[in-house]
């Protein structure tokens, strides 16, 4: 082999293992774990139940068992008992370009006898409960430095002064809400020892600086004696980190693929086989023939009467029920060039994140082979 051969034989073997790093690399599913408070911000304190020390205990069992699977990459905002800024937390998030953020609290009340877990999405609830969960939660920035410079514009008093903060919520809103889903109703299955509380919406600092898919989890109220033992139990603390990894996981084999085989699950595996809910069937079959373009507006758990008054006097909205989400749309076109007004309509109306989908006989389609 002469010396040309021997070089070319060299650059080849590098590009194939540049080229498979690459490839591996693409398929490493990032996830950043987020234990909350920390140091000197303890939580919620009863009883010798601490929050800041069971959301850490929490946290590493999830990853534990997450770090089992060789495709999925974990992030930690800590793994000791040190204090992060509210920021950071989502900013470490953001480095490593993960794919989804999750933050992991407990709850607490002056009623002793609340209890169940909560896995809240980013929104601007205007439930006083949602709202006060918020409060509590914000209020850690009170203990950073210059939080006021920081956080200028935001009152942690008042999560509602979120409003006035820009949102990038509704871009992932759909992914976030499907991801807590998928924790409360794993949570569902610990019944016998903590209550499920669903899926809500509240104005999080912590998510809103987080621009990926993110929750935060409130595994269950350290006030309530009862639940509380079990969340500062090892054993409590177990069932709930394979409850909230199994769901990470099924968010995984459903947006990401499987990949290399996935850890042995806890309890039996339920059937992921996707199914379309009958409302979609419905929409897909009465839908006319051909592509057409719709602007959605929002995403949201909540049901929203058609009204032009609801949506910043749009008319012609329309709504799909999927997946435990309502979906908002404005508009339906066959013309790309009159879609893309009806996007700038929406979006001069206050609807920022909205953007234009492409149906083919019903069928969602990537909105570039619709143009194409």
């Amino acid at each position: 082999m002469n010396r040309f051969n021997k070089i070319k034989v060299i650059f080849t073997f590098f590009l194939t293992i540049m080229s498979f790093c690459a490839y591996s690399q693409s398929n490493v599913f990032k996830v950043t774990l987020d234990a909350g408070h920390g140091d000197h911000d303890f939580g919620a304190v009863y009883s010798g139940r601490i929050e800041k020390n069971i959301a850490l205990a929490i946290v590493l069992k999830v990853g534990k068992i997450l770090e089992l699977n060789p495709n999925v990459d974990v992030i930690y905002t800590r793994k000791t008992d040190v204090f992060i800024d509210l920021v950071e937390r989502a900013n470490i998030a953001n480095r490593a370009n993960s794919n989804i953020f999750v933050s992991i609290h407990c709850n607490a009340n002056k009623n002793t006898a609340a209890d169940g877990t909560e896995t809240y999405v980013m929104g601007l609830s205007k439930t006083a409960s949602n709202l006060e969960a918020a409060k509590k939660e914000n209020s850690v920035i009170t203990l950073e430095k210059d939080y006021k410079r920081k956080y200028e514009g935001f009152d942690p008093n008042s999560p509602e002064s979120m409003i006035g903060i820009t949102l990038m919520q509704e871009e992932y809103l759909d992914n976030s809400i499907s991801l807590a889903s998928k924790i409360e109703d794993n949570f569902e299955e610990l019944g016998k020892k903590i209550r499920q509380g669903g899926v809500k919406q509240a104005p999080f600092m912590v998510l809103h600086k987080a621009y990926m898919p993110r929750v935060l989890v409130e595994t269950g109220f350290v006030s309530n004696p009862t639940e509380g033992n079990v969340l500062n139990s090892d054993e409590g603390q177990d069932e709930i980190a394979k409850a909230i990894a199994e769901a990470i996981l099924g968010y995984k084999r459903e947006y990401f693929g499987s990949g290399a085989p996935e850890i042995a699950e806890a309890r039996p595996a339920k059937d992921t086989t996707p199914t379309k809910p009958k409302a979609v069937e419905a929409a897909v079959k009465n839908a006319p023939k051909g592509i057409f373009f719709k602007v959605q507006l929002i995403a949201s758990i909540k049901k929203t009467p058609l009204e032009p008054k609801n949506f910043k006097g749009l008319k012609n909205v329309t709504m799909l029920y999927e997946n435990n989400i309502y979906k908002y749309f404005y508009q339906e076109t066959s013309d790309y060039e009159a879609a893309k007004k009806y996007l700038q309509e929406a979006k001069d109306k206050g609807y920022g994140a909205s953007f234009l989908i492409a149906n083919k006989d019903g069928e969602k389609i990537n909105i570039q082979d619709a143009i194409k």
